[in-house]
């Protein structure tokens, strides 16, 4: 049963996906829009800026959501064992396959479209997190290995 546990973090993030994939387009874009309004608020951009910023925003939403969800994935799989370039793989992988069934979901909800882009943008948010964690993985392993 324990190593279930390690799972869940990675089922609520992608529950969490799909909630907000599963959106109609104009709730999704009330959302961003938003989002778009309260940064706007801080910092001034022009009405033809505007357009630009929340397109910034909805793309770094996909990197940063899959960036998590690749990590994890990863503590999944790992279960708190040793770093593999394997269980790198396929937590990239499975993350992956993921934004692209997503992306699929998507061109069945009313104003939404599945993009090639967002999946790419995904794929790389999840290579990003992944490669950062094993950065500090490795950096944290051999900090460890010095101070004994």
């Amino acid at each position: 049963m324990k190593k279930q546990l390690y799972w869940l973090p990675s089922i609520l993030w992608m529950a969490m996906i799909f909630i907000l994939s599963h959106q109609p387009g104009t709730q999704s874009s009330q959302l961003s829009g938003g989002i778009t309004e309260v940064i706007a608020a801080w910092v001034p951009f022009s009405i033809e800026n505007l357009h630009t910023l929340e397109t910034f925003i909805r793309k770094n939403a996909h990197f940063f959501a899959y960036f998590i969800l690749g990590i994890f994935i990863l503590f999944a799989i790992r279960q708190g064992k040793i770093l593999t370039r394997q269980k790198l793989l396929i937590s990239w992988i499975l993350t992956t396959v993921y934004a692209a069934t997503d992306e699929f979901h998507q061109l069945f909800i009313p104003g939404r479209s599945g993009e090639v882009r967002d999946v790419l943008i995904d794929s790389v948010g999840a290579a990003t997190g992944l490669i950062l964690y094993s950065i500090v993985y490795y950096w944290r392993k051999s900090k460890n290995r010095g101070s004994v």
